[in-house]
């Protein structure tokens, strides 16, 4: 372990802050990690004894300043967070505090959207090319942009849904030029950080909430044109763990289409609120047996038991295009099931 905290390295002081802050604060925060952040967070976390006191208490209030300073950025933006950060704690360190954040900052109007109705919204980007509808999806929620997306016409929003899945990292200056139009047309102005825009996840939470049309138009298309991204999409709008989203009467459907022995071996590393969902559908001789089968297994490798839990997503999937079954969430007349 380091004693200078100079030579800390950002992972470092993450992993301090971390450990400093507590085992529920510390699983809130790594829940909204990539892997591969996690990987390097959880190593450094591990590797890290007897952390001098002074050290802690330096990054703590360096992610206190953090905080405090993306708070005023909030408010007002990045000339009313130094006028208050200097008057905070002077002006040589107010300035420190800024430079830190100034290469995840970004000038957004994307935040100005977040109550619009999407019909309005629908109004101002119909005409605008593509990939800039297809950027602006990204940046609002997967509510908005669903409502958005279902009013295009079919061709459009497979255009629009291709670009969202295969679009990476959008760069400061593209999103600046944008919020220059947004500030014109809507007025105002806020701050955000940069960050990952599309991709498969980004149009997946998307057709999760959009009419069932609309997303069958899509997937279609795309299963056209790229089968595995849409194979992709497709595992990502329903993962295991929303079980919990399907009414009873969905979860008895689907409970007669898959093997007891596949939930048994699903519920092994399944979410307490899920197995209590599954064992209020079953009856107490079914629920004993499952329980039972869980007990005799032993351990197993996590890749069999996740080999499970997605063939039973995939019945769900399955019996959802058929409309036997409702995923609590999804939009439109077509969901319902009379």
């Amino acid at each position: 372990m380091l004693v200078k905290y100079d030579e800390l390295t950002p992972v470092q002081k993450a992993a301090i802050a971390l450990i400093a802050f507590g085992t529920e604060v510390s699983a809130e925060v790594l829940k909204g990690l990539s892997d591969n952040e996690l990987e390097k967070l959880t190593v450094e976390i591990a590797n890290m004894k007897d952390i001098p006191g002074d050290i802690e208490d330096r990054v703590i209030q360096e992610c206190y300043d953090i905080f405090l300073a993306r708070e005023y950025i909030s408010q007002g933006g990045v000339d009313y967070a130094r006028l208050l950060l200097e008057r905070a704690v002077g002006t040589s360190r107010a300035g420190d505090i800024l430079k830190r954040l100034e290469s995840s900052l970004v000038t957004s109007g994307f935040n100005l959207l977040k109550n619009i109705d999407p019909k309005q919204l629908l109004n101002y980007i119909q005409n605008e090319h593509p990939q800039t509808i297809s950027l602006i999806l990204t940046q609002l929620t997967p509510q908005q942009a669903a409502g958005v997306i279902t009013e295009f016409p079919p061709e459009l929003q497979s255009e629009v849904a291709l670009r969202i899945a295969t679009m990476e990292k959008i760069s400061p200056e593209v999103l600046k030029d944008i919020e220059k139009t947004l500030d014109t047309h809507f007025s105002g102005s806020a701050f955000r950080e940069s960050r990952q825009s599309g991709g498969a996840k980004a149009l997946a939470d998307i057709l999760n909430l959009t009419e069932t049309a609309a997303e069958k138009h899509i997937l279609q298309t795309l299963e056209a044109d790229n089968p595995d991204l849409a194979a992709e999409i497709k595992n990502m709008m329903f993962v295991f763990e929303d079980l919990t989203l399907l009414d009873d009467r969905s979860i008895q459907r689907m409970l007669k289409e898959v093997e007891t022995k596949d939930i048994a071996i699903a519920l092994k590393a399944a979410s307490d609120d899920v197995k209590s969902k599954l064992y209020t559908n079953v009856s107490e001789r079914v629920s004993i047996m499952i329980k039972e089968e869980i007990e005799f297994m032993g351990p197993m490798r996590l890749s069999d038991v996740e080999a499970a839990q997605q063939r039973i997503v995939e019945t769900i999937r399955r019996l959802e295009e058929e409309g036997q079954i409702v995923v609590s969430g999804r939009g439109g007349k077509e969901d319902v099931v009379v």
